[in-house]
């Protein structure tokens, strides 16, 4: 079986969960009517079925290859790259100024879940373009919009992001590519970047590289680093191409998953393609860019881009997830082997026994789960951004950029779980290649490293996030939580998640308070607890939108919903998810609050 997208689960998260209807109030968003939505959902999953989701197999077994610096990507991807531009897949969420579609975020993420589901390797081309398009739209002069996003929206060219150098890694405060001012008000761009996905490729006329490097007479560390665009590929104020940039592909990566994707060492001034200025002179070494804003707030800029990219980040793990799922329902309903434990004439399919009925429901209420929290962040983005008020913008920013390494961090470390049990429902097939289990728990590897890693994450939630605000936003959503909490009654399916839930708010607050009186007191013992305390946010919340899934399901089962079969679905789920994932958030608590003896016990040479 390929994948077919949840169109009915995402739609429901849509409206019910997320509040399309609050969404679709804000100014410019007036066309996001239901029927509008779910025919932008129905015909992406078209699309992703049909299109993308057949090539995810071939390029794990032909991946993108270089030979002379040109990359040559999986047969079937460039046809696909155009078909997936030519639809307007990449302009979604993107201005109608320049050519997008204009629909809030929150019905883009379910579209670019989609495509992750359907090909991970694929989706991480657009995904760049779309930080591209943001840092643009957000620090780009009036001229650079005019010539790059709409070429992006269009898929016409394509966006990186290059911050990594071989030094530096993680620590931005080490980048030292260098960026040397020329007399037409132009730069002349020196380094070597890695890990630079998509930095080239055949999919497009040209690639668009946002290039971190410093100017002469910078500061040391993050302060001296400026924002630079460097087309692959010189290009007009008309956007029309002209000679070849001195970018140069010294290398792809061979990587453990996600092998379609081009991960690139790109080589900037290095001679392979000495290029005159834009304002004339002889060709020379240097590849050609231009500032984006101001000097030395390079940093402040590509974090839009990175912030996006780690949203994004965070619904691949959702994405490869209920892959992941999709799959191992299908083998658990086709293979048949050994007796029903209640007695049974002959041997039944896998699904019948209770124990692959309790992983297929952790992959299930886990897969959901994340969804719902991903796409209630996704609101809040949409009102950060569109709403007329400013204290709404203002507060919907500050849950929205809680919620992003939460959503990176949980959902990525998520999915390795639920890609692993999905290799573990086929049983001895899920470690042979061929059944393509094990290609999903490959790929899923990757995503809780790039676009920082979840203690990056958990120390940005911590540090950032929590401690720095008295953590008042972390208490106002605990809040939230027992708002919910007594909504629900006490009994049946609703009263065993209230239970738990009260449990999980209760471990989350105290861990927040725990935190907060540890201020800056003991910085190793209180970061030793980081990862736990993402891990416990991401819990508690997540399960905090399933329960507010199950409450609305048992409300429109009362007035004679459709689908009941789909609405008690939804409140079995929500029960699994209490009774076995929120119940893990006391052992989070008691990992922050009384773990930082044992993990920094030992000293460096007794590892």
């Amino acid at each position: 079986m390929s994948y077919q997208a949840p169109v009915k689960d995402m739609l429901f998260t849509i409206r019910e969960v997320a509040g399309l209807d609050c969404v679709r109030e804000l100014p410019g968003f007036e066309d996001a009517t239901d029927d509008t939505v779910e025919a932008v959902l129905t015909e992406a999953a078209k699309f992703n079925a049909e299109v993308l989701a057949p090539l995810n197999w071939a390029g794990d077994l032909k991946p993108s290859s270089v030979s002379d610096g040109v990359v040559t990507t999986t047969p079937g991807f460039r046809a696909a790259f155009r078909a997936f531009a030519e639809g307007g897949w990449q302009g979604v969420q993107h201005p109608a100024a320049f050519g997008g579609q204009q629909l809030p975020k929150l019905v883009a993420t379910a579209c670019t879940e989609m495509t992750n589901s359907a090909n991970l390797s694929f989706a991480l081309c657009p995904l760049l373009s779309d930080g591209a398009i943001e840092a643009l739209l957000t620090a780009g002069s009036d001229a650079q919009q005019k010539l790059y996003i709409p070429r992006l929206v269009s898929g016409e060219w394509t966006g990186t992001m290059n911050l990594t150098e071989p030094q530096a890694g993680s620590d931005l405060s080490q980048v030292r590519s260098r960026a040397e001012p020329q007399p037409d008000g132009s730069y002349r761009i020196f380094g070597q970047k890695i890990y630079i996905t998509y930095g080239e490729h055949d999919m497009a006329d040209n690639i668009v590289h946002l290039v971190l490097a410093r100017t002469p007479g910078a500061p040391e560390g993050v302060k001296g680093i400026s924002l630079f665009v460097v087309p692959k590929v010189m290009v007009d104020a008309e956007g029309r191409l002209g000679a070849r940039n001195d970018v140069f592909c010294a290398s792809v990566e061979h990587k453990l998953g996600i092998k379609a994707s081009p991960t690139a060492v790109l080589l900037y001034g290095d001679g392979k393609f000495p290029v005159a200025a834009p304002g004339g002179g002889a060709a020379a070494a240097g590849a050609i860019g231009w500032l984006i804003g101001e000097e030395n707030r390079g940093l402040e800029y590509m974090f839009v881009m990175m912030n996006a990219a780690r949203f994004s980040v965070g619904m691949q793990g959702v994405a490869v997830a209920e892959r992941a799922y999709q799959k191992a329902v299908q083998y658990a309903r086709d293979r048949v082997q050994g007796r029903a434990v209640e007695g049974s004439a002959g041997p039944v399919a896998i699904i019948r026994h209770p124990d692959v009925r309790r992983m297929l429901m952790t992959m299930r209420a886990l897969t959901e789960g994340a969804r719902s929290l991903g796409y209630v962040a996704a609101a809040s983005f949409d009102a950060a951004h569109a709403s007329p008020h400013a204290e709404v913008r203002k507060a919907n920013q500050t849950v929205y950029e809680y919620l992003v390494p939460i959503v990176k961090g949980f959902s990525t470390e998520m999915s390795l779980e639920v890609t692993s049990l999905g290799v573990q429902v086929h049983g001895g097939m899920g470690f042979i290649e061929e059944t393509g289990a094990a290609q999903h728990y490959r790929d899923a590897r990757i995503l809780t490293i790039y676009e920082g890693t979840t203690a990056i994450q958990a120390n940005d939630l911590i540090g950032r996030k929590t401690v720095r605000d008295g953590g008042r936003t972390g208490m106002a959503m605990v809040g939230q939580v027992r708002e919910t909490v007594a909504s629900l009654p006490s009994e049946g399916d609703l009263g065993a998640i209230r239970a738990k839930l009260a449990e999980g708010a209760d471990a989350m607050e105290a861990a927040i308070a725990w935190f907060v009186a540890q201020g800056k007191g003991d910085p190793r013992a209180t970061y030793a607890g980081s990862v736990p305390f993402l891990m416990l946010c991401g819990t508690v919340l997540a399960g905090w939108q399933l329960a507010r899934a199950a409450l609305r399901a048992t409300e429109l089962l009362a007035t004679g919903g459709e689908d009941p079969a789909f609405l008690k679905a939804k409140i079995g789920t929500a029960r699994f998810y209490a009774d076995h994932v929120l119940s893990r958030a006391g052992g989070h608590r008691a990992a922050i609050v009384d773990g930082a003896a044992g993990t920094l016990a030992l000293e460096d040479a007794m590892f």
